[in-house]
């Protein structure tokens, strides 16, 4: 995969959800190999933190907001291409999983929000980069949406969680299908990452949840950002339509 220093170079990116986590990770591993991002999250001292670690309006913008608000997507496509000139790569990474438990629990207005937040809101945000020219500069574009093995198969415990990754993995496809050759739009699919957002699934019991992954270990936000940035970058120029697992090796014995 690509890694060294430039393999971005002159590329602005949007990264959603990325005041911390596997976003903030992304933004990192993006800046590092020359990229400039504009990250998004609800909490502007979150967001100010983070832009800082990035190190500095250089190199970050941080636009609070709410992710599935089209006023905010609005709003932070319209940044970046004000603030750092163009728009080339999409990394859709916000979602969220509000329930556990029998899927027949969860409350309808429960599961409208999981959809729209976790595809809807992609789909949103896709739609509106590209009608803002994504990947219409000297970098070709790309995008990138972070799934999750729960899409799959069942989980038995996450069931609206894992129901909108799939959808979410068939939206990669058929975007596509249907966006070749002017841009390419793939997935990544990671297990469990020690982040907060994964704290339930694996906190009180990380050696007892790591024993049955092949590599004996969690994963990091860098193993999902190096994955990202392959996927972004021109070494897979030929490569569309796909999702990449990054599990550490736990659904080869058929493990969600």
């Amino acid at each position: 995969m690509a890694s060294e220093v430039g393999v971005h170079d002159g590329a602005v990116a949007i990264i959603t959800g990325a005041s911390r986590g596997i976003g903030l990770g992304i933004a990192e591993k993006l800046v590092a190999e020359g990229a400039r991002v504009v990250i998004t999250a609800r909490k502007p001292e979150a967001l100010a933190e983070a832009v800082a670690r990035l190190g500095g309006a250089e190199h970050a913008l941080g636009v609070p907001g709410n992710a599935a608000d089209e006023a905010h997507q609005d709003e932070v496509i319209h940044a970046a291409r004000d603030t750092f000139g163009g728009l080339d790569y999409l990394v859709n990474n916000t979602g969220i999983n509000p329930v556990y438990g029998p899927i027949l629990d969860a409350p309808l207005d429960v599961a409208r929000k999981i959809m729209e937040v976790n595809v809807l809101s992609a789909f949103s945000w896709t739609q509106k980069a590209v009608a803002a020219g994504l990947g219409g500069g000297d970098v070709p574009g790309a995008v990138v949406n972070v799934a999750s093995i729960a899409g799959l198969g069942a989980t038995g415990t996450i069931g609206w969680y894992a129901v909108s990754k799939a959808a979410l993995i068939h939206l990669t496809v058929e975007l596509a299908y249907q966006l070749g050759p002017q841009l390419r739009i793939n997935a990544v699919a990671p297990a469990v990452v020690k982040t907060q957002f994964a704290q339930a699934l694996y906190e009180g019991r990380e050696e007892k949840v790591a024993a049955a992954y092949p590599m004996k270990r969690l994963g990091a936000p860098e193993d999902v950002a190096g994955a990202v940035s392959f996927l972004l970058s021109k070494d897979a120029s030929w490569v569309t339509g796909q999702t990449l697992v990054v599990d550490g090796g736990v659904t080869l014995g058929g493990n969600l």
